[in-house]
């Protein structure tokens, strides 16, 4: 099944090595596998020519993941307007060769050709060293001579053997609009084994995160993920009779249009091993995002950032306003400034008003560079007001989508002039006020559109408006200036993807919603994201009491968003207090591994834990919320057993001194005397 031309090198007969990570192909059985000594992942392509998945192995385990028997699986999963291609397609080897990737790498591809001559299919597998995980793509080129469309891809296309286990599905909700009390909720569902999926549906304005795990009874567990920010369909289900479980993950409303002999290629994905609880599942995730995909963030040391934000003032902003409030925010160690909606001259019209800003919005920018902060700018860079002069001298450039933003008209992303302007825009805003920091809001960041006056497909809009909309124009802003960092604010968190982390530094995760919910999306959402992917607004409205600051604690970039030039001296020096406490427990939770171990309620206590392997230290978070007992015994996780560790606390004056075993097993009482209130604990080692 194989072309007398095909390339095969003899180094990659060998296989592969970069940092652990190799890839062997056997040109006698046409298998290839991959591995970086953790796991392995082996495919073939059959003397009867079907391309299919043999089985993922966690080599540390010893945990399998076989395909089953009656039930071929293969990553192509593919459908055009007239061919489908998949497990049972015919193909024939047109190539195949390896490259090494940073860091520590290596990238397979495959390319085969499907015998009707129709298309030619370039499987593309990515391994890294230290990561129990398997990224891939695909890339679909049209042979035929007229214009084919695709209208359905698998990006998570796996069945394994069920080995006669129960399965339990795991996600996570993000944010919504409308306001629920499922905001960030963490879902399990036990599948059944019948067949009924449990279904996510993610990406921007979707309703739950873009990410799924899925363990049996014996603790055997895999994840995946999937870059993207549009609208997914990913499913799970058990067919107990037939003996699989079975994933799928489907980008909705799919008709992108493939011309004779171009390509199309697939969102990245990746599936994931685990062997543990659903915290081992979030932080095997989050090291592959923070290693792999993640935006590169600011100086460890000096980030997540404290910032502070102008919207407690609302749009009624002043240059005076804000000097005022820069002043207090640099006395309270504030690092990054932030000028909210309301700058501009309008939606869409990127110009400082000049009536509240006499001097320029440079001036401002300048004044808070030198009192030692950032300064970033709010943008709705999807969003225009009909009144702006770009509507106005461009009508047609808005979408059909009927999201609204603050009465501004949605602009559709994917239609190249609207791009081209966008892009010119940003970054004059950026030059023109000395932007270190882009907040980028708005509402459905990916729009629908079906105008057929617009460059592109108006079937196609989904895809199209995140990947040649949102995707590009951030990259291009991106790519002309390097320096300024972004942060992902779509309505508190409605845009929680891991295409989303390779743009931006944070995301927003309370839009602020209060303490209280606060608290529940940094437990929901660092499940599968890292802890700096959890901004919280903290609105003055929480007031200024341990309570309050304790449930911003955790997570990423803490936003203040007080009236602190208006704050009595009591106040500002309470926040300046808090300020460092942050700042000095910051690097620590980034670094560490989550344990949630008890999930905020209105009524009851709630404790969220991070530990740090680097430094072997802990931080807990622990809060009272309307009611539940004065204390609480908490027995912290991922100790290491045989170590001395000192307990402290930021409000007790009480210390203990225990190994980690004793400390695991039988813990020691948090002092939560009234409704309320809360605790910070420390634990660090003895030397």
């Amino acid at each position: 099944m194989r072309l007398s031309g095909i390339f095969l090198s003899t180094t990659l007969l060998a296989g592969l090595a970069v940092a652990g990570a190799q890839s062997d192909f056997d040109p006698n059985q046409n298998v290839w596998s991959l591995t970086n000594g953790w796991v392995r992942a082996s495919f073939q392509l059959t003397p009867d020519g079907y391309f299919l998945t043999q089985q993922i192995a966690d080599l540390q385990s010893g945990d399998q993941w076989a395909a089953a028997a009656n039930r071929p699986t293969s990553p192509v999963r593919l459908q055009t307007d007239h061919a489908i291609f998949d497990a049972n397609t015919q193909f024939m080897l047109v190539a195949q060769y390896a490259q090494s990737i940073a860091p520590g790498g290596i990238r397979q591809f495959i390319v085969l050709q499907d015998l009707k001559g129709r298309a030619q299919i370039t499987v593309i597998f990515e391994m890294y060293d230290k990561q129990p995980v398997l990224r891939y793509s695909l890339k679909y080129k049209n042979l035929t001579s007229t214009t084919n469309h695709v209208t359905w891809i698998n990006m998570v296309p796996w069945t394994f053997a069920d080995l006669g286990q129960r399965y339990t599905a795991f996600r996570v909700n993000q944010w919504s609009v409308a306001t629920k009390v499922q905001d960030f909720q963490p879902l399990q569902s036990l599948l059944d084994t019948g067949g009924t999926s449990v279904e996510v549906y993610s990406g921007a304005d979707g309703q739950q995160c873009g990410w799924m795990a899925l363990r049996d009874g014996n603790q055997r567990g895999l994840f995946a993920g999937w870059e993207f920010d549009g609208r997914t369909k990913t499913t799970v289900k058990q067919d107990g009779a037939k003996g699989y479980v079975q994933f799928s993950s489907t980008v909705l409303n799919l008709n992108h249009p493939v011309d004779p002999f171009n390509e199309f290629q697939t969102p990245n994905a990746f599936l994931g091993l685990f062997h543990g609880d659903w915290d081992e599942a979030g932080f095997r995730t989050q090291r592959f995002a923070e290693s792999i995909l993640a935006k590169p963030a600011p100086d460890s040391s000096t980030f997540p950032y404290v910032s502070w934000d102008s919207w407690a003032y609302g749009q009624q902003l002043s240059e005076q306003l804000l000097r005022r409030n820069a002043d207090a925010a640099a006395a309270i160690g504030v690092q990054l400034f932030i000028v909210d909606l309301g700058w501009a001259r309008g939606i869409g019209d990127w110009y400082a008003d000049p009536a509240k800003f006499p001097n320029g919005l440079g001036a401002v920018s300048d004044y808070v560079h030198s009192l030692g902060m950032k300064f970033g700018l709010h943008f709705a860079l999807a969003e225009a007001d009909p009144s702006s002069p770009v509507l106005q001298a461009n009508p047609d450039w808005t979408a059909t989508d009927s999201s609204s933003y603050f009465n501004a008209s949605p602009l559709c992303l994917s239609n190249k002039p609207t791009q081209d302007w966008l892009v010119q825009e940003a970054i004059r805003m950026i030059d023109e006020y000395h932007v270190d920091w882009i907040l980028q809001d708005g509402q459905n960041m990916v729009k629908q559109c079906t105008k057929t006056t617009h460059t592109h497909d108006p079937a196609d809009s989904n895809y199209a408006n995140a990947v040649e909309g949102i995707n590009a124009v951030v990259a291009a802003i991106q790519q002309a200036r390097p320096n300024v960092y972004w942060e992902n604010c779509e309505n508190g968190g409605n845009m929680m993807t891991f295409n989303m982390v390779k743009s931006y530094v944070t995301s927003i995760t309370n839009d602020a919603s209060g303490a209280l919910p606060s608290r529940s999306a940094v437990y929901g959402a660092t499940f599968p994201f890292p802890p700096r992917y959890a901004e919280r607004y903290m609105p003055q409205s929480d007031g200024f009491t341990p309570y309050a600051t304790h449930s911003y604690r955790f997570g990423g970039p803490w936003v203040l968003m007080s009236q602190l030039a208006d704050l009595p001296n009591s106040q500002i020096a309470f926040l300046k207090d808090q300020v460092q406490n942050y700042k000095n427990q910051r690097t620590d939770i980034s670094g560490g591994k989550v344990f949630h171990i008890l999930a905020p309620g209105a009524n009851a206590t709630d404790v969220i834990q991070s530990y740090n392997a680097a430094s072997d230290t802990a931080i807990a978070v622990v809060t009272r919320a309307a009611s539940s007992g004065p204390t609480y015994l908490f027995r912290p996780q991922g100790l290491n057993p045989a170590q001395r560790y000192t307990v402290w606390f930021e409000i007790s004056p009480s210390v203990y001194s225990q190994s980690g075993a004793q400390l695991m097993a039988n813990g020691f009482r948090v002092m939560l005397p009234t409704p309320y209130s809360s605790e910070v604990v420390h634990i660090e080692p003895q030397h």
